[in-house]
């Protein structure tokens, strides 16, 4: 599926949120699908969810920050300690308006989270 050819539901969700933010999203959206053009999406936990096998991430808009959510800290160690001046979680990133977004260290984490589900090196 083309990165710019979203499920009703993405399209909905993407035009709720604040212009600015949504750039950042889609950015985000089109960079998983460009590393993995065949992801099952479908909105989970109300938030656009990307599938491969049973690996995952899904992105979402939050009041000061979009995140990009992997469910194990090991598929973001790597970015947070090559960036840690980034707010992250257990096993999310949270980027501020400010935030780079280096699509090189991202795609990392989302391969990481995509090919390692369980979280092992």
């Amino acid at each position: 599926m083309s990165a710019d050819k979203f499920p009703k539901e993405f399209t909905a969700y993407y035009a709720a949120v604040p212009e600015d933010r949504r750039e950042k999203l889609l950015h985000l959206h089109r960079l998983i699908l460009s590393l993995y053009p065949d992801a099952t999406m479908k909105i989970s936990w109300r938030m656009p969810s990307f599938r491969n096998g049973d690996g995952w991430v899904a992105i979402a808009n939050q009041k000061n920050y979009i995140s990009l959510y992997t469910c194990g800290e090991k598929h973001i160690a790597g970015f947070k300690k090559s960036y840690p001046h980034i707010k992250t979680g257990k096993g999310c990133i949270n980027l501020q308006d400010r935030d780079p977004m280096d699509d090189t260290a991202l795609a990392q984490v989302i391969h990481h989270a995509m090919e390692q589900p369980k979280g092992h090196d």
